[in-house]
């Protein structure tokens, strides 16, 4: 018998709506229909040539089959079809069967069902015609031979490629992978193997709204399922979905779940609304549904807080491997940590109250971006800032909240940062002096008092803050040239402070410290910054002799082949307790330098300068620069701290 006919659209309105797909995903179409049609397995099986091309692809299913006495309502319509048992059905548009035409010429339906067996043929240059006919059980396709119920449909003339195995496995792990964790008695073959699930975390809870227990899985995918959103599925007793809806978290940016709600509470769920004979309401305008929802989006809020947590903390570690955050590079250690930790806390920010603010922005665009946002948190223009963030990012009223606490409390923690930094010197400045009034005479312990003046560069001012970790070869080539300037160890009665001893004076060592630093010059070149301190012992004061073994110093690096790069530049420093009232010439030769502004310079040369200091003057120096910063510090840390302490309770009792 001849059921032959035509789908109620044109060829081109077919073709137009599979423009979009992918030719392979008429695979998916056609497995669809297959699990549509309540199929256990389904199992999809390419059959390649000699040459490695695709000769044909069959898909088998043992699901209802094709029911012949309505055929039309399967071939015979689009974009309607007669399947509606299943709110979680894929092919309820009734077109899906002929996505085949992106893929290859011709497809025949080898069906079995409870009204019989038969065949149907359509090709794709004439697609919107089905030709079918009624066929014996005994004619049928061998591979329908076994099952009472099924479809075998094969696809021949192939004019487009499939992926590799692998790639193809891959993709339709993406695409079944929701439905089969919803139903795990169920089966996708391709190629004689499991389409397994894709990498997911799962949540479950229990949920009692009333006299009702509901069954709450919640599935978070690591990757999107091709052409799933993220829907709640409401089950019944028997695992059949009565409803979907999406969910609110469907939009958030890289998050994808799937919630699986299951109870007998749907067992009489009525899609359509409440009726007015219904003796019960078990509709999504209930009661029970509004709390049930209520409850689910509690629950998936708290995955989706604890994802983009670790989605963050990623983000962030990603930005630390690309060099994204500031380097703080000259900055003391301690804060330099401090503005490291606070960069990345208002990066976190930014991602948790919109993930998708920092997502296109190229590598040196996130460059610029945060390095403006690190300044500006650390400057006087957090109001500013909190203003721009908060009107282009979409906040609600918590996160507005936090976001100007953030600010508020980055100012503060900036101040207080730098207050506990100068406390620190200005402790280490008290010290020292107290050293070099009372007992300057008997300092013996040289190796910690190299570790004071290591600790503690800032002393020589603000390009001196870090200066790095000793370099072996430098240190080890600049100390022996240093130990061939004649006399520089000696020590006789003109150099001895009045009130120490000869004897005392020669039991104490000059100290040395030395580092090479790559960094920049003025005009942005790329040199190497050689820093060479001379620490004279406690007991004498500096004097001539003093100044000319530092010229003589200066002399033999600039011969020494290994200094000789025009990329290195020397500062040589040499520092003692006190420079001798007797002395004329270091004090001659700082005036002939005070136009350059720089304290203890006494030579500047092409690629080297010279400095004598002595303590009293560093430790001055520091207590005129930053005792009145440390002052309004103090002023402005009390006054944010009684202001953000109000917000804090009012915050706490809210929140």
């Amino acid at each position: 018998m001849d059921f032959s006919g035509t789908t109620e659209i044109s060829d081109e309105g077919i073709k137009k709506h599979f423009k979009s797909l992918e030719p392979w995903e008429a695979l998916f179409e056609l497995a669809w229909n297959g699990l549509d049609a309540r199929a256990g397995t389904v199992s999809v099986d390419v059959v390649e040539n000699e040459i490695g091309g695709v000769e044909r692809v069959v898909v088998l299913d043992d699901g209802d089959g094709i029911d012949i006495e309505n055929v039309k309502d399967n071939f015979g319509k689009f974009n309607d079809s007669a399947k509606k048992e299943d709110a979680a059905q894929h092919g309820l548009h009734g077109r899906g069967r002929l996505a085949f035409h992106r893929l290859c010429h011709s497809a025949t339906w080898h069906t079995r069902s409870k009204n019989g067996d038969a065949e149907i043929h359509v090709s794709g240059s004439n697609i919107k015609k089905y030709n079918g006919k009624r066929i014996e059980r005994n004619a049928q396709h061998s591979r329908l031979s076994k099952v009472e119920t099924g479809t075998c449909v094969e696809l021949h003339n192939f004019h487009e490629n499939l992926p590799l195995p692998a790639k193809l496995q891959q993709v339709f792990s993406t695409e079944f992978g929701w439905f089969l964790a919803l139903n795990p008695q169920r089966h996708v073959l391709l190629n004689g193997t499991s389409v397994h699930v894709p990498s997911h975390e799962t949540v479950r809870r229990e949920i009692e709204v009333g006299k009702f227990v509901f069954d709450v899985t919640t599935i978070r995918w690591d990757e999107r399922p091709s052409s799933e959103k993220s829907y709640i599925y409401l089950l019944d007793s028997d695992g059949t979905t009565r409803h979907k809806q999406l969910s609110s978290f469907n939009l958030k940016a890289n998050f994808f779940t799937s919630i699986y709600v299951k109870s007998a509470w749907a067992d009489g769920f009525e899609s359509e609304g409440k009726s007015l004979f219904s003796e019960g309401n078990t509709t999504t305008d209930s009661d029970e549904w509004r709390k049930l929802t209520k409850g689910v989006n509690e629950l998936v809020q708290e995955v989706y807080d604890e994802f983009l947590r670790k989605y963050v903390n990623a983000e962030i570690s990603k930005y630390v491997d690309e060099g994204i955050f500031p380097s703080y590079t000259g900055m003391e250690a301690s804060y330099a940590e401090w503005r490291t930790e606070n960069a990345k806390s208002l990066v976190r920010m930014i991602y948790m109250a919109d993930p998708t603010v920092m997502n296109s922005l190229n590598k040196k665009q996130k460059k610029i971006i945060v390095r403006l946002l690190d300044r500006i948190a650390v400057s006087n223009e957090n109001d500013a800032l909190f203003e721009i963030l908060n009107g282009v990012l979409d906040l609600d009223d918590l996160s507005v909240r936090r976001l100007s606490n953030q600010l508020k409390y980055t100012q503060l923690e900036n101040i207080i940062s730098t207050i506990e930094v100068l406390q620190q010197r200005q402790t280490a400045v008290h010290k020292l002096r107290e050293l070099m009034n009372s007992h300057y005479q008997s300092v013996l312990e040289t190796p910690d008092l190299q570790q004071i003046i290591e600790n503690n560069t800032w002393l020589f001012g603000s390009r001196y803050e870090t200066i790095g970790a000793e370099e072996d070869t430098f240190t080890r080539i600049a100390k022996n040239l240093r130990d061939t300037v004649p006399t520089i160890n000696a020590v006789d009665s003109d150099d001895v402070e009045e009130a120490a001893t000869l004897p005392g004076a020669t039991k104490q060592t000059d100290l040395f410290l030395a580092r090479k630093i790559p960094t920049f010059d003025s005009f942005g070149k790329q040199i190497y910054r050689c820093i060479v301190v001379e620490i004279k012992r406690p007991g004498i004061s500096l004097n001539l002799k003093h100044l000319q073994q530092l010229d003589g110093y200066a002399n033999i690096i600039k011969k020494h082949p290994e200094f000789s790069s025009e990329h290195m530049h020397f500062e040589l420093i040499l520092l003692g307790r006190k420079i001798s009232g007797a002395d004329m010439e270091i004090a001659s030769r700082m005036r002939g330098q005070i136009a350059k502004g720089e304290m203890g310079l006494v030579s500047d040369d092409e690629r080297m300068k010279r400095y004598v200091l002595n303590w009293y003057t560093l430790l001055d120096g520091f207590e005129l620069s930053n005792g009145h910063i440390l002052q309004q510090l103090k002023l402005r840390r009390d006054d944010l701290s009684a202001l953000t302490k109000d917000e804090l309770v009012a915050d706490l009792q809210t929140s």
